[in-house]
C-alpha cells in the first residue's frame, strides 16, 4: 500500500491549521485596538467631564456650549475650500509618482477621477483606496499590482517623513509650548527620540537601497520594493515638495476653526501639534481615538477640542467621499468598460 502523502495534500492542511491561527491573532488584534480606543475616550471624557464641572455644567452641556458658540457658517466655507484643495494638491503628488515610477504615458487628468473614488473605499480602510489605484494601473497601463504597491509606500514613506519634519521645525520654534504641554506625558523627550531616529534612519533607508551598503541583502529586490529601488534623494525631496502644501494648509485651515470655535490657538502651536496628531490618527484604532487623546494632552486648557476634533475629521473624510462620488460614474468609465479588452 502507498502511504505517501502528495505535496499538494501537505500544503492544503497546513493552510487549514494556519487558517483558526490567523483568525485568532485578527480577533485578538481587534480586542485590543477596541479596548485601547474605549480607554482613550474615556480619558477625554473624564477631562471634559472635569472641565464642566468647573463652570456647573455636564459634560454634555459643556459640548453642546461649545459648538453653540461656533461660526459655523464660516466653519463650513473653510472646510469645503481646503477639501477641494486637499483633493488636487494629492492627486497631484500620487500621479508624479506614479508617472516617474510606473508610467510615463500617465496623465493628471486621468488620476483624478480614481484618486477620487479611492476615497470612497477610504471611508472602509485607506488600503483597500490604495487597491482601486493599483486595479486602474493594472487594468489600464498593464502595470503589475506590486509595481504600483510600491509606489504607494514610498508615498507613505514621504508623507511621514513630512509630518516628522514640519513637526520639528514646529516644536524648535516653539519648544517652550511642548515643554507646557507635557503635563500627562514627556512629549519633549518622546518627540526628540523620535526625531533622531528618523534623522539616523533615513541615510540608511537612501544607502541601503541604492546598494551602497549591505550588498548581500536581498531584501531590497524584492518586486514590492521597486519604487525605493529607484527613488533618490532627489526624488524624495520633490515628492515632499508636492506634499507639503497640504500640510501647511492643514495647520493653517485648523488654526482658523479653532478661532471660529472660540479656542485661543497660535500658528506657532499647530506647526508644532498638528503633525503629530496626523501621525497619532494613522495609528490603527477605531475612530482615530489616539488622535483624539492627544489633542486634549496637547490643548490641556481645552479638552472640548477632542470632539472638535471628532467633527473636523469627520467632515472632510466625508466630504472628500462626496467628491468621490462625483467622479464614481467617469471612475467606473475607465475601470470596467474603457479598460476592458
Amino acid at each position: 500500500m502507498n502511504m505517501s502523502v502528495s505535496p499538494d495534500s501537505n500544503n492544503g492542511s497546513e493552510a487549514k491549521e494556519a487558517a483558526p491561527a490567523t483568525k485568532l491573532r485578527s480577533l485578538l488584534f481587534r480586542t485590543v485596538t477596541w479596548i485601547l480606543a474605549f480607554g482613550c475616550f474615556y480619558l477625554v471624557y473624564n477631562r471634559t467631564e472635569k472641565a464642566a464641572q468647573r463652570d456647573n455644567l455636564t459634560a454634555a452641556e459643556y459640548l453642546v456650549q461649545f459648538f453653540s458658540e461656533a461660526d459655523w457658517v464660516r466653519w463650513l466655507m473653510l472646510m469645503v475650500i481646503y477639501s477641494i484643495v486637499f483633493f488636487i494638491i494629492d492627486t497631484h503628488a500620487t500621479w508624479r509618482v506614479i508617472k516617474w515610477f510606473n508610467t510615463s504615458d500617465i496623465k493628471f487628468i486621468n488620476v483624478l477621477p480614481i484618486r477620487a473614488s479611492a476615497y470612497i473605499l477610504s471611508l472602509v480602510n485607506e488600503q483597500v483606496g490604495k487597491g482601486a489605484m493599483s486595479l486602474y494601473l493594472l487594468r489600464r497601463y498593464e502595470v503589475p499590482v506590486w509595481k504600483a504597491v510600491s509606489s504607494m509606500i514610498l508615498l507613505g514613506i514621504v508623507e511621514i517623513y513630512q509630518l516628522l519634519i514640519f513637526s520639528a521645525v514646529g516644536v524648535f520654534f516653539y519648544y517652550d509650548l511642548v515643554v507646557e504641554a507635557s503635563t500627562m506625558l514627556p512629549l519633549s523627550k518622546i518627540l526628540t527620540s523620535v526625531y533622531l531616529f528618523a534623522l539616523l534612519y533615513f541615510p540608511f533607508h537612501i544607502l541601503y537601497f541604492n546598494g551602497s551598503i549591505l550588498k548581500n541583502s536581498t531584501l531590497r529586490d524584492k518586486p514590492i520594493l521597486h519604487s525605493l529601488r529607484q527613488a533618490r534623494l532627489l526624488d524624495y525631496l520633490l515628492i515632499l515638495l508636492c506634499k507639503a502644501p497640504n500640510l501647511l494648509g492643514a495647520v493653517v485651515v485648523y488654526t482658523l476653526a479653532l478661532d471660529l470655535f472660540s479656542v485661543d490657538v497660535g500658528f506657532g502651536q499647530m506647526m508644532a501639534f498638528l503633525p503629530v496628531i496626523f501621525i497619532a490618527a494613522a495609528l490603527p484604532l477605531p475612530f482615530h481615538a489616539g488622535a483624539l487623546l492627544l489633542w486634549t494632552v496637547l490643548f490641556p486648557a481645552y479638552p472640548e477640542v477632542g470632539a472638535f476634533s471628532l467633527v473636523m475629521h469627520t467632515f472632510f473624510v466625508s466630504f472628500n467621499a462626496v467628491i468621490g462620488l462625483i467622479f464614481l460614474p467617469k471612475a467606473n468609465k475607465e475601470l470596467f468598460v474603457e479598460g476592458t479588452t
